[in-house]
C-alpha cells in the first residue's frame, strides 16, 4: 500500500539549526550533523536542508556541510539556498545531496528549471514556493524569505513550473510556519489537483493527524514538517523525534 514520503525539513542560519515562526523569530536548536545522526537511527524517509540566508546574501549554502551531511545520512537528502546556476546543482550533486531546491531564481528565470531539468533530470530538480496573503486576502507567491512578492497565483506559478520540468513542487504556508495547527489543506488541494508532478505539503504540521489531512485531504505526495520533528511537549523542548512506522497510517 502507497504511503507518502515524511520529510523532515532543517533550516540552516549560519550553519546552525533553527526555526522559525511564520519565518521570523528565529530559534537556534542545534548542530545539524547531530540531527542527521538521530534522524539515521530514527530511520526518517528523506530530509530537506534548507539554508534560509544563503539568496538574500548572494551566496550559495555551503558545499562543506553538504558534504558533511552526505558522509553521515543514511538516506536521501536535498537542500536548496542561493541555487542560480546549473555548476552550483553539479557541485551540490557531487558533494552528495541527491535534489535541490530552487526558489527565488525559479522565479527570475523560470527557464533556468527547464535547463536544470534538462541537464540533470525532473526528479533531481524541486521547486520550493512559498506563499502567502496579500493585503486584501488573495495568496500569492513570494521569495526571499516570503519579503519579495512574485506577482504569481500559487496554482499558475505550479504549473508554470510542471511546463518548465521540475520534478517536484514544495508548497510551503509562510502564515502557517512553525505554528503546528495543520497545514493549509485548502492551498495544498489546489495545488495538487493542478499538477501531475508530486506536490510536498510544508508549513504547520504538530501532529499526525495533519499529516494524514494533508495526505487525504489535500492530496499531497509527500509531507514536510520542521518544529514536528524537533520540539516535543507543550514548552517546545527541543527533542529530534520522528514517527514509527505504526503511527504511519493513512487510510
Amino acid at each position: 500500500m502507497f504511503r507518502p514520503r515524511i520529510i523532515p525539513v532543517l533550516l540552516l542560519k549560519n550553519k546552525g539549526l533553527v526555526k522559525s515562526k511564520k519565518f521570523k523569530d528565529f530559534r537556534y536548536i542545534g548542530d545539524p550533523i547531530n540531527a542527521v545522526k538521530i534522524f539515521n537511527d530514527l530511520k526518517a524517509d528523506e530530509l530537506t536542508f534548507l539554508d534560509i540566508d544563503a539568496s538574500t546574501q548572494g551566496r550559495l549554502i555551503s558545499l562543506e556541510l553538504i558534504k558533511d551531511i552526505g558522509e553521515e545520512a543514511n538516506m536521501p537528502f536535498a537542500v536548496g539556498g542561493g541555487i542560480r546556476r546549473i555548476e552550483d546543482i553539479r557541485k551540490i550533486i557531487n558533494a552528495g545531496a541527491e535534489k535541490v531546491i530552487i526558489n527565488a531564481h525559479a522565479v527570475e528565470n523560470p527557464d533556468f528549471v527547464c535547463e536544470a531539468a534538462d541537464t540533470f533530470g525532473s526528479s533531481t530538480i524541486a521547486v520550493c514556493m512559498d506563499v502567502k496573503k496579500k493585503l486584501f486576502g488573495k495568496l500569492e507567491t513570494w521569495t526571499y524569505n516570503a519579503t519579495k512578492s512574485t506577482g504569481y497565483d500559487p496554482v499558475r506559478f505550479a504549473k508554470l513550473m510542471e511546463e518548465k520540468g521540475a520534478g517536484e513542487i514544495i508548497v510551503q504556508s509562510v502564515e502557517k510556519d512553525g505554528l503546528m495547527t495543520g497545514y493549509d489543506i485548502d492551498l495544498i488541494r489546489q495545488v495538487s489537483n493542478a499538477v501531475s508532478i508530486p506536490v510536498v505539503a510544508l508549513g504547520g504540521a504538530g501532529n499526525i493527524q495533519h499529516l494524514r489531512d494533508a495526505f487525504n485531504e489535500g492530496h499531497a505526495n509527500g509531507l514536510a514538517a520542521g518544529s514536528m520533528f524537533v520540539y516535543q511537549g507543550a514548552k517546545h523542548g527541543v527533542l529530534i523525534n520522528y514517527p514509527d512506522s505504526a503511527e504511519l497510517k493513512f487510510y
